[in-house]
């Protein structure tokens, strides 16, 4: 196998003795300001690769486990769609929790969110119980949250732009709310967008969702409408997200990325970013 190892600093100490852990040499792959190292032909096993895993992770640097020849792993040409989740994942923000605030309620909404992203609360449950906390709120306060306080993930220009470069569509799907889903669509150039709607009366939120909600089960769904669209099989995408909603939709993929993610989805991901930005996909399909 071979290991890619990427860091926000360029401190070779510690990749070095991730590499004397490997038994290999690390060799600089650096480029476009982001800090990677590959070391090739690691005799892998299910034991050093929980021994470097963990090393790695606690000195914050991000692994990546690849095929090596005759077998070399897919690049980033190979792939036709990305698809992406959008709160904590292409942005830095839970969009919901940011107008909860306007409430002044975001402590008891966070609290709701962090426990369905760690896959204890079923999302149908937790998508109505936080809604409907929202009721009467102002529906100005949306656009005060993506004025404000949206911003995008660390490496996301760059990802995109790489991407787009290479010819790959892109999906934006989320648990999360068209009033956003729908602005980064127009304003990133991506293809495609799927959401759930926020009910609006009088110019206040009713604290209900319109249609049916975008749970797991619907997201994975959208991956394969989107699939057949385009005359793809599900294979051919990458799918980032980053909680157990985003697990459906990750395990039909070619490639799944747990960006930033909670340990479950993190656990079941091809690839986990947990310290570099999204671009640190590049790396790895290079």
């Amino acid at each position: 196998m071979n290991l890619i190892l990427q860091s926000l600093s360029a401190e070779r100490n510690a990749i070095d003795r991730i590499a004397n852990l490997a038994g290999v040499a690390a060799v600089d792959i650096s480029s476009g300001g982001r800090h990677a190292w590959r070391c090739d032909n690691v005799a892998y096993s299910g034991s050093l690769k929980t021994l470097i895993d963990a090393a790695c992770y606690g000195a914050g640097i991000d692994c990546a486990w690849l095929p090596s020849a005759p077998e070399p792993g897919a690049k980033l040409g190979d792939f036709k769609l990305l698809v992406m989740d959008m709160d904590s994942t292409l942005i830095t923000i839970e969009c919901i929790d940011e107008i909860a605030d306007m409430q002044g309620l975001k402590p008891q909404v966070s609290t709701i969110t962090e426990a369905a992203m760690r896959g204890e609360i079923e999302f149908n449950e937790s998508l109505t119980r936080r809604v409907a906390l929202l009721n009467g709120l102002d529906a100005s306060a949306l656009q005060r949250v993506f004025d404000e306080r949206l911003q995008l993930s660390p490496g996301a220009e760059n990802m995109l732009a790489a991407v787009k470069a290479a010819g790959i569509k892109t999906l934006l799907v989320s648990g999360g709310f068209t009033f956003f889903t729908d602005r980064m669509k127009a304003a990133l150039g991506l293809d495609y967008a799927h959401s759930n709607v926020l009910e609006i009366v009088d110019g206040k939120l009713t604290g209900k969702v319109v249609g049916g909600i975008v749970n797991a089960e619907v997201k994975k769904l959208t991956v394969e409408r989107v699939c057949a669209d385009l005359n793809i099989a599900p294979s051919q995408a990458i799918v980032m997200g980053d909680g157990a909603n985003d697990l459906n939709m990750m395990r039909i993929a070619g490639l799944s990325v747990a960006f930033r993610a909670k340990p479950v989805v993190r656990a079941q991901a091809g690839v986990a970013l947990n310290f570099v930005g999204l671009d640190g996909i590049l790396p790895i399909l290079a």
